[in-house]
């Protein structure tokens, strides 16, 4: 008997609108839809008048309906595979089923589409010519600082998603390990209220404490610079020059940072020793 085939299909990370032609074709042909949600995913097998049976296929039966989903698929169904928003198996279940697969050596076909860290990270403005996807970081203070102090030695820019009622503690804890470097906070991609918000982290950090966080978040962050070979120059004395011609000290960092071409985060803590 012929293997079924697996497809990676991604979906709309927002708007209904960004779906490819083929994903819709392939939705159509299956036998059977896996969906981290299946509430959720029928709204969007509706919109496009798609009737296929679905199952649910989540992290909390990842394990047990994967191998169940790998009967049928040897038995000759064709299954594709959404997740809520975006490419499945990134920052969502996926991974599991596609490592059973290929196992099995049944063929697994990605499908490309809408993926929040790329669109994100070219909406940004910071280099996209090497990156780093951490996904979400751990929900614990100590667990997470800690990756932190590993991330912030990375020379790419950083791409990482966040959710609202973590995006304070994050950023505060970015501060604390990365220095305050620039960053491009994306909030609510492709939706009604996309916003993207393109400053540093202190700014960042001054707007969220006035401006409840809400929405789904990705956080693009400029990757750590080369220090300066320049070792002679008195950072503290030069800041203290311009805070004394009347400068605020986030507008002389900024200018000791431009015209010696120093790390930020390093006279950035130069200034709290004034």
């Amino acid at each position: 008997m012929e293997k079924g085939k697996l497809y990676i299909c991604p979906t709309p990370i927002g708007n209904l609108e960004d779906i490819t032609i083929r994903t819709l074709k392939v939705l159509e042909e299956v036998d059977l839809i896996a969906a981290e949600d299946t509430r959720h995913s029928l709204k969007l097998l509706n919109h496009y008048d798609i009737k296929k049976p679905l199952t649910s296929y989540h992290e909390h039966n990842e394990r047990e309906k994967g191998q169940e989903l790998i009967e049928k698929l040897l038995q000759g169904e064709n299954i594709a595979q959404i997740s809520d928003a975006g490419m499945p198996g990134i920052s969502d279940p996926g991974q599991t089923l596609i490592g059973l697969a290929i196992e099995n050596e049944i063929e697994v076909v990605a499908l490309p589409g809408a993926t929040a860290l790329i669109t994100a990270l070219v909406s940004s403005g910071l280099s996209t010519r090497r990156f780093t996807f951490e996904g979400f970081l751990p929900s614990k203070k100590k667990e997470r600082v800690d990756r932190l102090k590993l991330l912030g030695e990375e020379k790419n820019t950083l791409v990482i998603y966040e959710s609202p009622h973590r995006l304070k503690d994050t950023l505060k804890d970015m501060l604390s390990t990365f220095g305050n470097r620039k960053i491009a906070i994306v909030r609510e991609l492709t939706k009604v209220y996309e916003e993207i918000l393109r400053s540093d982290i202190i700014e960042r950090i001054e707007h969220f404490n006035k401006v409840d966080p809400k929405g789904e978040f990705v956080l693009v962050i400029e990757g750590k610079k080369e220090e300066s070979l320049n070792e002679n120059i008195d950072i503290k004395e030069e800041l203290k020059k311009f805070i004394e011609e009347g400068y605020t000290k986030k507008a002389s960092v900024k200018i000791v940072c431009e015209k010696y071409d120093l790390a930020k985060n390093k006279v950035y803590k130069k200034s709290l020793e004034i």
